[in-house]
């Protein structure tokens, strides 16, 4: 069967597309930018990929007619603060282009919405569903509330808080009753669905066994990693001083802070558990699945993070806006170093940030991870998702990857903290020489008062960095 699988780039879909490909289908992925997709060698002859932005109808014309199924795994939460009216947008144009087709059924993953007064977040899910629900085609909605597996925002969250704080003066949100799921769940009720004619024209709540406030999801946590940890709730704490509280603890953006705390007041409990039994699958409990998220972690099998999607940075469009370096009104830093060994200069290049760290002065990487945090930027603690694997678009600390080849040994990074202007820093090997070039386009007198301050800064961090690079033995 052809199955149309969109936002392939995101951290359900990177995880669907082998699960459909192993069982015999053929993928066409929708990627708004092909130059942050990277399928794994194995399946690159039953996946094609297509450019579409579901907010521009001019590109829906490469969608196929003929599709047997497809999967709407599209969201916009902390893209835009208008991103109710861009989920809305997107799910009308899909509907609309896949009613042209032979698409059978379509499959979206929303979030559980059983209580009266929704969030913004969960308003937009379940208004995208019925927007969904009115094409041609069977349509299924699984409906899920936390999401456990490495790499997810909530595990993400969940770890920053355990095991940052052994005391946590908390909002009393952490109350709230929810619902884990483990992903390798979420992607087996996803796959299992397609094409059962007993999920057409329903929709499902899905979860583990367990239903658990956040509280005991932090107690839970801290029971397997060993550790002893005491939680007080405070009866008052605003939205936005609970928002602030994830944002400087956690690895996540102010953006999305506020769009999570606005949700976890919400209580997300499955109705029943109908669809384990339509489709033959018993849900993993919560402690095993976190058991099993940290085995992947430990064995370096991370498949897929939310860090590595565009709504935990500042870019917002097309990564090939900014791939193509400027010159002009342009500062520049750039170190020349002969290298000695290639193969060692690659490694050292792509094994930078994250747990590995910057190689020269890292004190002074952390100095401006942490004062970009306090701007209300994403500041280091992002890391890096693999510790020697980058494919563009993932993030490395506060930047971005826009272009990665191993091979060409080029790697081109793309700032996304806060600056009065913009900045990239690459790395090149070209006839054994390591070129290493930091250029800032500054933006009015600040971007160049900015510069001018930090030269002395920039002269001792990209001249250790370089000669590190070509010197550092491999680890």
């Amino acid at each position: 069967m052809k199955i149309l699988l969109t936002g392939a780039t995101g951290y359900i879909g990177k995880r669907l597309l082998p699960v459909l490909v192993a069982q015999g289908h053929k993928v066409i992925c929708c990627v708004r930018d092909k130059n942050r997709f990277s399928p794994p060698e194995p399946l690159r002859n039953e996946v094609d990929v297509i450019e579409v932005d579901f907010l521009n109808k001019s590109t829906l014309s490469a969608i196929p007619n003929d599709i047997d199924g497809a999967y709407f795994l599209i969201h916009s939460m902390s893209n835009s603060s208008d991103y109710e009216q861009m989920e809305k947008t997107s799910a009308e144009n899909f509907r609309g282009v896949l009613a042209k087709t032979n698409v059978r059924h379509v499959i979206y993953l929303s979030g559980i919405v059983n209580e009266q007064n929704l969030s913004r977040h969960l308003s937009s899910r379940k208004a995208v569903e019925k927007e969904l629900a009115r094409g041609p085609y069977n349509f299924t909605a699984l409906r899920a509330g936390i999401i456990i597996g490495s790499g997810s925002a909530s595990f993400e969250i969940i770890r920053d808080l355990v095991e940052k704080l052994p005391l946590m003066i908390a909002p009393r949100w952490l109350n709230t009753r929810c619902q884990p799921i483990a992903i390798k769940d979420v992607i087996t009720f996803l796959s299992k669905t397609l094409f059962n004619t007993r999920t057409y024209n329903c929709n499902f709540d899905i979860g583990g066994p367990d239903v658990l406030t956040y509280k005991e999801m932090l107690y839970g946590f801290a029971r397997v990693r060993g550790l002893k940890r005491w939680i007080g709730i405070v009866p008052v704490m605003t939205p936005r001083l609970s928002s602030y509280w994830l944002y400087f603890i956690t690895s996540t953006s102010y953006r999305l802070a506020s769009a999570l705390v606005d949700s976890m007041k919400v209580e997300v409990v499955a109705r029943n558990d109908e669809i384990n039994h339509i489709l033959e699958v018993k849900p993993i409990n919560y402690e095993t699945a976190l058991q099993r998220t940290f085995s992947a972690i430990e064995t370096n099998e991370v498949v897929s993070s939310w860090k590595d999607s565009l709504i935990s940075g500042r870019i917002t469009r097309s990564l090939s806006a900014f791939i193509n370096v400027p010159n002009n009104g342009c500062f520049k830093d750039q170190r020349v170093r002969v290298i000695k060994n290639r193969d060692r200069t690659i490694h050292n290049i792509w094994h930078i940030g994250g747990q590995t760290g910057w190689y020269y002065a890292s004190w002074l990487w952390k100095i401006r991870g942490y004062l970009d945090k306090l701007a209300g930027g994403v500041g280091l603690r992002r890391g890096r998702t693999h510790p020697d694997r980058i494919d563009a678009g993932d993030s490395v600390d506060f930047w971005r990857v826009l272009y990665a080849n191993r091979n060409e040994g080029r790697l081109l990074l793309f700032a996304e903290m806060k600056l009065p202007g913009e900045a990239w820093l690459e790395f090149k090997i070209e006839k054994e020489k390591l070129i290493q070039t930091a250029t800032f386009r500054p933006k009015g007198l600040w971007g160049r008062l900015y510069w001018y301050s930090v030269v002395p800064l920039h002269f001792l961090i990209f001249r250790g960095l370089a000669d590190a690079l070509i010197s550092r033995e491999k680890s």
